[in-house]
């Protein structure tokens, strides 16, 4: 695949579209530039001004086709992915609510045993939520707060960081969706231990801004980041970390059960990957952030614009929509 037909292959994924969704939401809300939260909206956690720290409030929903086919990995990416959200911002989880619709309690239950099995492994509490089983559909929501001392947020990322991608490698795809899986077969601790590196980074000072990997895969999840922190950038895609074997237009739109884009100063570049490597993590830098409102992809040979704010804003979050 020719690196132009890699971005046309990105453009067109369904994962940017669900992104431009975002776009109308913000805006029919008027939630762009509100002076009175601690983090504009847009990133993956509110975060909430709370005594030394913050207090943070983030939400999942799961399309209902992938609740109905993979009913007990649903109710453990409600767990997971909120987990990682709270990370992503420098945080520690505290607890879950879930949201729950289904038609009768049969089909219920792989979703409830996949949200229970996940509250165990990573050690967060399931405190309550909500029920209905007189439903025509399964159907899964789910909510978490956490708390975070110093926050790493989607918003700071400064140009002349470094874009760097840390992702877990040792995991396999639930075929034939795009969610490459490090967790389910993992040790708990293992887990823990993993997630608890993100708000590290953040207390040491050693990263400026962070965010998950989410549908969108890696690039679409760096142009989130980049458009809300008012910068453009370059992604190398040749040095995008990615397991053996896996076509490279497959991985970038894939969501891996750990994976976090960080955009990091320089002089701390050696240090972040350290710490990553040190639990068998794969962590480089694959990018720039730059200076305005352009982001290209290059493969060491070329360079490609892959999209532009200036010209089309992708989830509408950035200083210029505020």
């Amino acid at each position: 695949m020719s690196l132009l037909q890699l971005v046309e292959t990105l453009r067109a994924s369904p994962g940017f579209a669900h992104k431009r969704d975002i776009a109308p939401v913000v805006s029919a809300l008027a939630l762009a530039g509100q002076p009175d939260t601690a983090v504009p909206v847009g990133d993956d956690c509110a975060a909430i001004p709370d005594g030394d720290g913050h207090l943070l409030f983030a939400i999942e929903g799961f399309v209902n086709g992938f609740v109905a086919a993979e009913p007990w990995f649903a109710g453990w990416c409600g767990v997971m992915v909120n987990i990682s959200d709270i990370a992503a911002m420098g945080g520690r989880p505290v607890a879950v609510v879930d949201a729950l619709w289904s038609d009768g309690a049969a089909e219920a239950k792989p979703i409830l045993e996949g949200l229970r099995a996940a509250a165990e492994a990573y050690g967060v509490p399931i405190v309550g939520g909500h029920s209905n089983t007189r439903c025509d559909r399964p159907q899964l929501a789910v909510s978490i707060i956490g708390r975070a001392g110093p926050l790493l947020t989607s918003f700071d990322a400064r140009p002349g960081d470094r874009l760097m991608m840390a992702v877990d490698l040792r995991g396999r795809y639930h075929e034939p969706n795009p969610f490459f899986d490090a967790a389910t077969s993992a040790p708990p601790e293992r887990l823990r231990g993993d997630l608890a590196l993100l708000p590290g980074l953040a207390e040491d000072g050693l990263c400026r801004a962070a965010k998950d990997i989410s549908m969108a895969g890696a690039i679409g999840t760096a142009l989130m980041l980049l458009e809300c922190s008012g910068t453009g950038g370059t992604i190398d895609v040749t040095a995008v970390p990615r397991p053996p074997g896996v076509l490279l237009d497959r991985w970038l739109l894939s969501f891996p059960s750990f994976g976090f884009l960080l955009s990091v100063p320089p002089e701390h570049t050696e240090a972040v990957a350290a710490r990553f490597a040190a639990r068998g993590l794969a962590c480089a830098a694959i990018g720039t952030v730059e200076a305005g409102t352009q982001v290209a992809l290059t493969d060491g040979d070329e360079r490609m614009p892959l999209w532009n704010f200036a010209d089309s804003p992708l989830i509408g979050c950035g200083p210029k929509e505020a």
